[in-house]
């Protein structure tokens, strides 16, 4: 399902790419007094979107021109959601674990980032840790952010990290390597005074 939203996702970006430089091409070459095709609304740099009788055509419809900036907006707002969305990584629902028996099990994306998160978070000096899965359902990856105690060793955090809570979550889950970007922060906190 997620590749067929992809190339949807794709393809859809591509036709409005597509149409736009076809538009924005036609408009520059009306605009620089080049040839353009019979049906072409604009021929010229003299031209204008709409005309006096257009604009003034609904002038007497109290409703028209709040219809038409509403719609704007909400096509507005529609394409800065669509590029928001074209940035947020698709976290990984579901991860195929091999049983052993020739079979393959199904294991929810986000039990296995509950149980990484808890396994980060009970390390000494960590303070909170977010994970989330991406990737592959056969192969997986992880995105670790862990938030440091003032006192914590980041190396050290690091190091449990890796022995302790990736290597279980690999041996439970089967799988050969669990690819991870860490990304450590200190908690924030007021100096001491000292006297």
């Amino acid at each position: 399902m997620t590749v067929v939203l992809r190339r949807v996702n794709r393809a859809l970006l591509g036709l409005a790419g597509l149409l736009l430089v076809l538009a924005g091409g036609a408009v520059l070459a009306a605009g620089l007094d080049a040839p353009v095709p019979s049906w072409w609304p604009w021929s010229g740099p003299s031209d204008v979107l709409l005309s006096a009788a257009d604009r003034q055509r609904w002038r007497d419809e109290g409703w028209w021109w709040p219809v038409v900036i509403a719609v704007l907006g909400l096509v507005v707002l529609l394409a800065l959601w669509w590029l928001l969305v074209q940035f947020r990584r698709a976290r990984l629902r579901e991860i195929v674990v091999d049983t052993g028996d020739g079979e393959e099990a199904v294991l929810r994306g986000r039990a296995l980032e509950a149980v990484l998160e808890a396994d980060a978070t009970a390390q000494e000096g960590v303070a909170r840790a977010r994970v989330s899965l991406t990737g592959r359902r056969g192969a997986p990856r992880t995105r670790v952010a862990l938030l440091l105690e003032p006192y914590a060793a980041p190396e050290d955090a690091l190091r449990t990290l890796s022995t302790e809570a990736l290597a279980h979550a690999r041996t439970s889950t089967g799988l050969p390597a669990l690819p991870t970007e860490a990304r450590l922060r200190a908690v924030k906190h007021r100096a001491r005074r000292v006297t």
